[in-house]
Formats: structure tokens, sequence, C-alpha cells
């Protein structure tokens, strides 16, 4: 196991030499790197705020959990001040997302959410929402107080709104209930980039259709971490998939939820799945904790995790018909420019497919002969 996660180009190099930002030029290279709010989805000025960018100029060291074979953690280092990150999610969410290239400000906006104990992809994309909305006149001026405008590129507004939104401040106070609720507040949700009303992660669905589709069905609302078909659809593990193309990608998206539940329920790192499979896992469960496991009986238990929150969900009012969707711009706003231009999300095609694979009915509701194999009826 130990030797798989050595040689692979992803856990042997990429992740320990650049951490996570190494994404930051693969994905613009793309054509699917969210630029100010998902309005476009190419940044000229990524390279920037790229990992390779990062480690010439403020990464001091690299950190890992503890007994991580990887060690993908960034240590970094202002004049006045020093701390862990950013990784690639918030480059991107604190960057290019809110319209910003230059790494300082990102950096120490990174250095506030850690302090405050904000998310920041859930903190980008608010800002980034707020930003939106203050362009086009639906925050008014004097709303910002003494507090600079929210503007797209402003690496004031960036620094400034993320501290008024972990304290709690001014409009800050409005900020920290999230984008969308924000949005609401506004008479705008539309610019709340969300799912379930949570924020959307650093990849268009429009030029990656599979991770639209597992962020549209994900339990927990928008998120990457969940079913990871950025692994085929970008980097091509365990094998290369078109990311334009529909075709599959239900399939697809049903093996990576169901193997990264297992994985998560386990308690190890999900990235070691850049290198490892199912077989690997049930072996390591079998011998270290005595579970009889073998590859098909763990995607079995990852599938009743699923299962299970769906059912959690549905009880709580989880209404799969309003909630298992993107935001509107996704689906009805082509890529306006770049590699990926013209293209929006196919959710509608993959969903029911996605679906029946999971032994659901049509509304996304499980059958009571899906619950009776899974042994949960």
């Amino acid at each position: 196991v130990m030797q798989k996660i050595k040689e692979n180009g992803v856990t042997g190099e990429g992740l320990p030499t650049y951490g996570t930002a190494v994404l930051v030029n693969i994905l613009n290279q793309l054509g699917s790197y969210p630029y100010k709010n998902f309005q476009e989805s190419h940044h000229e000025g990524a390279e920037k705020h790229s990992g390779e960018r990062l480690a010439e100029t403020f990464l001091t060291g690299k950190t890992n959990c503890f007994a991580c074979p990887i060690g993908c953690g960034r240590e970094t280092a202002l004049e006045d001040k020093k701390g862990e990150g950013p990784e690639y999610e918030t480059l991107w969410a604190l960057g290019s997302n809110c319209g910003i290239d230059d790494l300082e400000p990102i950096v120490r906006a990174n250095y506030i959410c850690n302090e405050l104990g904000l998310d920041t992809i859930s903190a980008g994309g608010t800002i980034s929402a707020a930003m939106e909305l203050y362009e086009k006149g639906f925050i008014p001026k004097e709303d910002l107080g003494v507090g600079p405008e929210l503007k797209f590129g402003s690496a004031d507004a960036l620094v400034y709104w993320t501290e008024k939104m972990g304290k709690v401040e001014g409009l800050g106070e409005k900020m920290a209930q999230g984008s969308y609720r924000l949005g609401e507040l506004y008479g705008h949700p539309e610019f709340s980039i969300t799912v379930k009303k949570q924020e959307l992660p650093a990849y268009d669905p429009r030029g990656i259709q599979g991770i639209g589709l597992t962020y549209a069905v994900s339990n927990r609302g928008a998120c990457h971490v969940r079913g990871y078909l950025i692994s085929p659809e970008v980097l091509g593990i365990p094998e290369k998939l078109d990311p334009w193309v529909t075709e599959g990608k239900a399939q697809w998206g049903k093996i990576f939820h169901d193997l990264t539940a297992a994985i998560d329920s386990s308690g190890m790192c999900l990235f070691t799945s850049f290198a490892l499979g199912a077989g690997d896992y049930a072996d390591m469960l079998k011998h270290g904790a005595g579970m009889d496991f073998d590859a098909d009986s763990l995607l079995e238990a990852g599938d009743r995790i699923w299962t299970l929150e769906r059912l959690f969900n549905l009880r709580e009012g989880l209404d799969p018909a309003r909630d298992d969707t993107l935001p509107v711009r996704l689906l009805k706003e082509p890529i306006p420019a770049g590699p990926a231009q013209g293209k929006v999300s196919r959710i509608d095609v993959m969903i029911p497919e996605y679906y029946k694979l999971r032994g659901w009915d049509e509304k996304g509701v499980p059958t009571p002969g899906k619950l009776a194999e899974l042994g949960l009826k």
C-alpha cells in the first residue's frame, strides 16, 4: 500500500510538492476554474495565485496529519504573521471567485478564516455573492458603513469583510448567515451559488459534467469530497473520462459516492484513493480491524451509508425535486469564454439514471426492495 502511494504521481509527487494548489493551473487550462462568482470559468490571472507561485513566495514548509505518508498541508508566512494554508479551494474561493490575483490578501484572509473558525469555501462564496449583489445595485452603499466597497478584485474588501463576517459585525452579520440567506435578505438568492444552501467548491460543473451530478445529489449539499469525479474527469485516475460528456457519469458517480462513504467511515484519508482501490481498503480493514471485507462488500457498506443519509434527509424535509439540483446560472447560462465556452450542466439527463442505479424511485426515494437488499427494512 505504501509503495502504491509513493509511486503514484498525485500522492507521491504532486500533493507533497505543491499541495492541493497544484490544481489551480490544471483547472484553469480546462476552462472550469470559476471566476467572479461563477460568472466566468477561466481566469487570466490564475497563475499568480497558483500552487507553483505560492511555493515561490510565501511557502515556508509543509505539514501533515499524524502518520500521513503524503503531507499535502502548506505552511506559509507573511511579514507580520504565519500559519497553515491556503490550499487549493481557499486560493480559488478567496482569489479567483472574488476576482483577486494577488496572493498576499488571499493568504491573509485565509489566516483570518483559520483564527475565526470560518470555512474558506463558504466564506469566499459568500463574499463573491456579496460582491455581485453590490455591483449590481442590490446591496446599497450605506449598508457598508465605513467598510470598503464590495467590488470584485478588491483586496481590501476581501480582508475587511472576511473579518467582519467572522466577528458578525455590521453587514458581516448578514454575511455570516451564508450566501443563500444573504441573497434572500436582498431579494436575489439566485446569486448564491449553492446546492442545498451549501456553497459550491472550485470546479465549474458546466465544464465537468460528472462533478455537477455529484454536487446535485449529494446528501450534504455541494461537496466535491463526497464524490470526487475530478479524479477520472480531469486527472485520469483510475481512467480518463471526457469531462464534457454525460454518458456513464451516473455509474461513476454512484461508485465514487459509495467508495468515499466507506473510506470516510473507516477514518482513512480520502486522498489515498488516488493511489488505492476498494480492494486495498478492504484488505486494510480486514488485517487492521479484523473486519471481513472484500471490495464488493466494502462498496455495499458505502451504499448502505449513502442510503441511510438519504433516508435521514427525507425524514427531515428534503424534497429531491426541489433540492437535487444546481443553481440556475449553471443550468441556463453557458460559460461565456475559454476552453469550455458554451457549456451548461446537463444534470437533467444524469439524475434519473443515478436514481435508478441506486435502487431509488423516480422521485429520489429508496424503494422498499432496496432497503431490504441493504438490510435496512
